[in-house]
């Protein structure tokens, strides 16, 4: 489905768009465009990759005219673009607004007028039962893409939804292991706090089956084991050859849960089980309000939401094997010092 055709990956200079890149690359897409705002970022990747086949677009996605210039006669695209850090929404919410909202509005607008064929859109774990701005803002950039879906024509537009990203940029691994490295101590938020993980790589795969199989408005998540925040930690200091390493617990930071959720009840009772995926079909109800105020679903009443409590939990070992099929793991092993997985 990708033979000579063009995708153009937002945001495509941050984790996920060096892992999707690192696979697509060589494979016989016949141009890949890259839409960003960091111009330092854009010319490391450049020289890193070295490829005719790479294109580079300096833009943001908050401005419609310089999405619609990298869309323009693009065939899929992978929405990454996104304020993603917690803290930075939490005090910032109208910027995480205007580029998670605003900003996938501007991109789905662009790829329906242009005829892009697919478009899969990045959200979080954070989306469901939101309780900080980022999540929030994903949440309603969900909602935004799905009702696009309903009147886009021939562009189908779906939904990927993951948990934590392990060793992608501004997550905890990096920092754990920086703070291991420097012999300062670990800090942790609540040591039974858990946490989906997933590598890039199993995040690639989302997308490729997001592309290849799905419908108009659907949100796909991929199946995922979680840990403890004592395991990950146990994990990392005995894969760096300091289980000893002082821990020290600071409590949970403002806008953070105890648990992550995947899928909320009411889509679990929707959900259908593909095996390694779940597969949420949209909501096709229509403004008869007697749908949504008089009609009750029992199966509602039934489901349990998916979530970082009730999924498979790994222990140490479990952890420790994870781990080492990360990039940025691999290379801290090697004594090498890098700032996360790219």
């Amino acid at each position: 489905m990708f033979k000579n055709k063009v995708l153009l990956i937002t945001g495509g200079t941050g984790s996920f768009g060096n892992a999707v890149l690192r696979r697509f690359l060589n494979s016989d897409l016949k141009e890949i465009r890259i839409l960003s705002r960091d111009e330092k970022k854009q010319d490391d990747m450049r020289k890193k990759y070295n490829s005719p086949k790479l294109k580079f677009y300096i833009g943001d996605v908050r401005d419609s005219q310089s999405v619609l210039g990298a869309v323009r006669d693009s065939d899929f695209i992978y929405h990454a673009a996104a304020l993603k850090q917690v803290p930075s929404c939490e005090f910032h919410p109208l910027e995480a607004v205007k580029t998670n909202v605003m900003g996938t509005e501007n991109v789905l607008e662009a790829a329906i007028n242009c005829g892009v064929k697919r478009v899969v859109v990045l959200s979080t774990d954070k989306a469901v039962y939101p309780i900080n701005a980022m999540g929030t803002s994903k949440a309603m950039m969900e909602k935004v893409a799905v009702a696009k879906s309903r009147s886009s024509g021939n562009t189908v537009i779906n939904v990927t939804r993951y948990g934590n990203v392990m060793a992608s940029r501004g997550s905890v691994i990096p920092l754990f292991a920086q703070q291991i490295r420097a012999d300062h101590p670990i800090t942790i938020t609540d040591p039974s706090m858990t946490r989906f993980m997933m590598t890039l790589d199993d995040a690639v795969d989302l997308v490729l089956y997001a592309f290849e199989h799905g419908q108009p408005g659907e949100i796909f998540v991929q199946k995922a084991p979680a840990a403890t925040i004592e395991v990950l930690t146990q994990a990392l200091t005995g894969l760096l050859g300091k289980p000893n390493h002082d821990v020290r617990v600071i409590g949970t930071r403002h806008g953070e849960k105890l648990y992550e959720a995947l899928l909320s009840r009411e889509e679990m009772a929707a959900a259908n089980d593909l095996g390694g995926y779940y597969r949420v079909p949209p909501d096709l109800r229509d403004l008869n309000y007697g749908k949504f105020v008089e009609q009750g679903e029992i199966r509602i009443s039934e489901a349990v939401d998916y979530n970082s409590h009730n999924t498979t939990r790994l222990d140490v070992a479990g952890m420790q094997a994870l781990l080492m099929k990360v990039r940025f793991m691999q290379a801290t092993l090697r004594g090498e010092v890098v700032e996360a997985e790219e």
